[in-house]
């Protein structure tokens, strides 16, 4: 099974520290992971515009098991990603930092949400979710 990770688009990839044990928490339950900022633009080697970017976002999307959505820092493109996932009826789960806040509107679309402490937390979690 294939997911996309979606998070907070930083030009000098400053969010790499979570990208990366994200990552491997999914892929610890079995997913297959594609994120754009990690393995599309390999943190800055390639980049795309605005226009192809989101072509591209949308057409990995679309062969995706899964979409999960991490809201630690908030940004827009996160919702249109989580919205049009959840239009194609591909399941979205959004994760974010304990402490911090999921919205409602997001909480309203997604699988499951989960307000997590680390690395080892969010693997139990999606193992979890692989398992239901």
């Amino acid at each position: 099974m294939k997911a996309y990770i979606g998070i907070k688009f930083y030009p000098q990839h400053e969010n790499r520290d979570t990208i990366d044990p994200l990552s491997h928490a999914v892929e610890s339950a079995g997913y297959q992971i594609i994120s754009m900022q990690r393995d599309v633009e390999a943190y800055g080697v390639i980049t795309y515009g605005p226009g192809e970017l989101m072509r591209r976002t949308c057409e990995i999307i679309d062969a995706c098991d899964l979409v999960v959505i991490e809201l630690s820092e908030k940004g827009v493109v996160l919702g249109i990603e989580a919205g049009y996932a959840h239009g194609k009826r591909i399941a979205v789960v959004a994760v974010a930092r304990e402490r911090l806040e999921i919205s409602a509107t997001m909480k309203g679309i997604a699988r499951a949400t989960k307000l997590h402490a680390g690395e080892e937390d969010l693997a139990k979690f999606f193992q979890g979710l692989r398992d239901t």
